[in-house]
């Protein structure tokens, strides 16, 4: 009877490291510690409060994934990076490093990644695209747009309003972004857990042929997804044109894979209908930490790459595959 006992009690201490939001924290804090070992530092209060400013950037592009993934049928939203890109440039060249054009600089953003977002939900739902070909291609669609339009060169200033926002002290010694982050959390907290539209994501990511049969409008919700991915990723453009000050044709470039990995690193199995976004917040900032450990490790952009492909691959295995996989 004691060998039972405490082998259900060594189970049931296993099963907690089965939760991947436990994990997440679990290993930011062990990613700190050998941080601080390598470079004394690290671990500091202002390269803390650095790393969330970045990882802020990420969230929020990860919350549209989030929402996509959720979704189910494999879906998963490959243009957010051209999105990024696309708000990015269209944003600098609306201030043009004035304050008086910041709102108009977000209407047309916002405007902007919705439409693309409805024609990623539009190509999928009512023209059978899958969602990987479709928002692949649209992603070359916007990379072929930047290119032709900015040939590579930075163009357009941050409105000085803007970068003060993301970078300086905004609230309680923190920076606005991260007040919008926090913000977005809560957002996504409140849609997902106490909304009817998010109970019926929960259940068209579970089964969308029984969710059908109920009544729910299951092509209209999943066109709004998308468009929901694509206005977060604006959002993140703006953003990253007040961190950086001004923008490049390709700046987006690098949240495509990141976002997906900080949905799947957060417990969010790409087969949909079960996870939240409170652990793609903590999966965006343990993938940013690791990113600033490779970097302090003295690891290239390529090679950052392959561990960041890697790292997703092992989570597809852990996370990625659900026992109920959707059909």
């Amino acid at each position: 009877m004691q060998s039972g006992h405490s082998q259900d009690k060594s189970a049931q201490f296993l099963g907690h490291f089965k939760n991947p939001l436990l994990v997440a924290f679990i290993l930011i804090i062990l990613l700190l510690v050998a941080g601080e070992s390598l470079s004394p530092g690290f671990a500091s209060i202002e390269q803390i409060l650095r790393l969330l400013i970045v990882a802020a950037l990420l969230g929020i592009v990860a919350a549209g994934q989030n929402l996509v993934i959720l979704g189910g049928r494999e879906g998963i939203d490959l243009s957010v990076g051209g999105v990024v890109s696309l708000s990015a440039v269209l944003a600098g060249n609306v201030m043009d490093g004035s304050n008086a054009n910041i709102l108009a600089a977000i209407a047309i953003c916002l405007a902007a990644g919705a439409a693309v977002g409805l024609l990623n939900g539009i190509g999928v739902t009512l023209f059978g695209i899958p969602p990987l070909v479709m928002t692949l291609g649209m992603l070359g669609v916007l990379q072929g747009l930047l290119v032709v339009i900015r040939q590579g060169i930075p163009s357009g200033l941050a409105a000085p309003a803007l970068a003060n926002f993301v970078s300086k002290p905004f609230l309680l010694s923190l920076p606005g972004i991260i007040w919008l982050w926090a913000a977005v959390g809560l957002l996504m907290a409140f849609l997902l857990m106490r909304t009817a539209l998010g109970h019926k994501i929960y259940a068209i990511g579970s089964n969308e042929k029984a969710a059908y049969m109920a009544g729910i409008p299951v092509r209209l919700i999943r066109i709004m997804l998308f468009a929901l991915s694509s206005m977060f990723a604006a959002v993140a453009g703006i953003c990253i044109l007040g961190y950086s000050g001004t923008s490049f044709a390709n700046v987006g470039d690098s949240y495509m894979l990141s976002s997906i990995i900080a949905v799947v690193l957060g417990g969010t199995p790409l087969s949909g209908g079960k996870g939240g976004y409170t652990g793609t917040m903590a999966g965006a900032f343990l993938l940013i930490l690791m990113q600033s450990i490779l970097t302090t490790l003295s690891i290239g952009e390529s090679g950052r790459q392959i561990v960041f492909g890697l790292t997703l691959l092992v989570l597809l295995l852990f996370y990625g595959r659900s026992k109920a996989l959707r059909g």
